[in-house]
């Protein structure tokens, strides 16, 4: 009975192997395997692709600034429940500003950490001094030693951006070194970032921005950085942060005058007017019956600052608009040194133009009287929202 068994057993393994072998179509169909393809053909290109010409200034961009832009993490010790000590780490980016090693970065990339350290496109590591920080403006400025930097090249302004403008942002998204993406300027605006600063004529991207891209540049075509890369708008529907395609970056105008007064001075002394105020267009100018379309209203005015000095007045009615509390009966400011001024950006433009201690004339409405009067301006404090 044995026996029986397995010579059963051989003369069926013994034709499934015939039958396998010899390629019985529908049991190998059965089984997925097939036979040989006869007929397949792959089309391929009979000559390497050429490059549009937008994608060669892509790359050209890419080539050029690349070796400029810095990996920034910043290391700390954080205490859990059972006061154990626990590391931690962020990661931004940054760039290199001369040959001496100076990186310009965001103070929120570098804020709280022990230890700092750069990370160059060439994958070398070096430890950072951090040299001044300026937290009204989300700006901070290290240093490391190191040999052959290639600084980055700095637009002459910021001033003449224009929406619809081609920019590209360079930076370490989620860790990943050297990314690139591009996108165009969508908006000039001012905004709040949520730690409660005011980025004065921020400019508003499309360009993917992500976490790690904090503190990396904004460029032009031309590879020249116009902006520091430094918020993200997020899906608050989302757990996630992460690029929602709108993303923000402060102006290379208020980075040069933020670096300009830590090679003066030591630290950052921005020049303020000492007063609160409100960008005035032509519908609000009729609703409140000023004397101009344009300018900007002073809501307040800060006790011993360069207006309250000067003797300019702020408001002293309160008024509504929707949920929006102002003060209306303040001088409304149109000029200072015989430039125009017809909202808060070109007093932010005039702002990073100018020093601590400078006099200026200002030109300005009280009621329907014009009037200018000379002040001095004065070091600006951290006042959200202040002039």
């Amino acid at each position: 009975m044995t026996f029986r068994r397995i010579v059963i057993v051989l003369v069926l393994v013994g034709g499934f192997a015939y039958l396998t072998t010899l390629n019985f179509s529908p049991l190998r169909q059965r089984f997925g395997g097939h036979g040989p393809i006869a007929h397949l053909s792959l089309t391929e290109a009979h000559a390497a692709p050429e490059y549009t010409p937008d994608e060669l200034n892509n790359m050209a961009v890419y080539k050029r600034a690349l070796p400029s832009v810095v990996n920034v993490t910043s290391a700390s010790l954080a205490y859990n429940f059972f006061l154990q000590p626990v590391p931690q780490q962020d990661q931004g980016s940054g760039f290199i500003l001369d040959k001496q090693g100076h990186i310009l970065t965001n103070n929120h990339v570098i804020a709280g950490g022990q230890q700092i350290e750069v990370t160059l496109s060439n994958k070398r590591r070096y430890k950072a001094q951090v040299i001044a920080r300026d937290p009204s403006h989300d700006l901070a400025l290290l240093q490391i030693d190191a040999p052959d930097l290639v600084p980055a090249t700095l637009a002459q302004t910021s001033r003449n951006l224009v929406v619809g403008q081609k920019v590209y942002a360079i930076g370490n998204p989620f860790g990943l070194n050297g990314t690139m993406t591009t996108g165009i300027i969508s908006a000039i605006r001012s905004i709040h970032e949520p730690r409660g600063q005011l980025i004065e004529n921020a400019i508003q991207t499309d360009a993917a921005i992500n976490p790690g891209n904090s503190g990396g540049p904004l460029l032009n075509s031309h590879g020249e950085v116009i902006g520091i890369n430094t918020l993200i708008a997020t899906n608050p529907n989302e757990n996630v942060e992460q690029s929602a395609g709108i993303g923000f970056a402060i102006p290379i105008d208020t980075a040069k005058a933020v670096v300009g007064d830590i090679k003066r001075y030591g630290h950052v002394r921005r020049p303020s007017l000492g007063i609160t105020d409100l960008s005035i267009g032509p519908d609000l100018a009729q609703q409140m019956g000023l004397a101009a379309d344009y300018g900007v209203l002073i809501q307040q005015v800060y006790p011993g600052g360069a207006a309250a000095r000067a003797g300019l007045r702020g408001g002293n009615q309160i008024a509504y608009m929707g949920n929006w509390q102002l003060y209306l009966g303040g001088d409304l400011i149109v000029g200072l040194d015989n430039q125009r001024i017809a909202n808060t950006q070109d007093i932010a433009d005039f702002m990073n133009r100018h020093q601590v201690g400078d006099s200026v004339i200002v030109t300005y409405y009280r009621g329907r009287h014009k009037a200018t009067v000379k002040l001095t301006l004065q070091e600006a404090h951290e006042r959200s929202g202040s002039a």
